[in-house]
């Protein structure tokens, strides 16, 4: 396979992105994207079988850099509160720089009834979820924070939040990037959350 053909594809796929941050996943077909490609839908099926590949192609390059992402951030010799809290700047970075990518979050729910997708999507928001809450237990172990809400309330209230932001993003069209939002987010949390006896 040439690299022209590699290269294609991946902005097939980067076109396919765009089009669900613009318009939403139900506006993902064939002809939307052969036409955004500037190219016949005969072409198209010359590079995917069909949308559900594109989907499912969308879907991991998603979902691409989370075991690294989590893989370095365990390798990081800081607290486990620290490393909870380095997920989400990272994704908070990651959204702010590619937002085109926050539209996957926003269509979680779809992307979870579609068959081509849904195994893929639920061990992306499990690994996610599973590590911060994992790291979120050990520091109330270990008395790095407060115990005032269990490892399942702040992972659903910091999973919550930020997709609230992502959503509110699209509907007030925020000057703020995402990063800038999650990070003023976080220190508040933080300063909240963290012992004062164990800084």
């Amino acid at each position: 396979m040439n690299n022209s053909f590699i290269n294609r594809k991946d902005r097939i796929i980067a076109s396919a992105i765009e089009i669900i941050n613009e318009a939403g996943l139900a506006s993902l077909t064939t002809k939307t994207l052969a036409m955004k490609e500037n190219m016949s839908e005969s072409l198209l099926y010359r590079y995917f079988g069909g949308i559900d590949e594109v989907l499912v192609e969308v879907v991991d390059t998603y979902t691409k850099f989370d075991k690294a992402m989590i893989a370095t951030i365990e390798a990081k010799p800081i607290s486990h509160f620290d490393k909870a809290l380095e997920l989400f700047r990272t994704l908070a970075t990651y959204y702010a720089g590619y937002k085109e990518m926050a539209a996957i979050v926003l269509n979680y729910e779809e992307l979870l009834h579609n068959v081509n997708t849904r195994e893929t999507i639920a061990q992306c928001i499990e690994m996610r979820t599973s590590f911060f809450q994992k790291e979120i237990q050990a520091a109330i172990d270990e008395k790095e924070i407060y115990d005032s809400f269990t490892a399942e309330e702040l992972t659903c209230m910091f999973f919550g939040t930020m997709e609230r932001d992502l959503l509110c993003r699209r509907i007030h069209n925020e000057n703020r990037s995402h990063d800038q939002v999650a990070t003023s987010i976080l220190d508040k949390l933080e300063v909240m959350l963290r012992r004062k006896d164990n800084m």
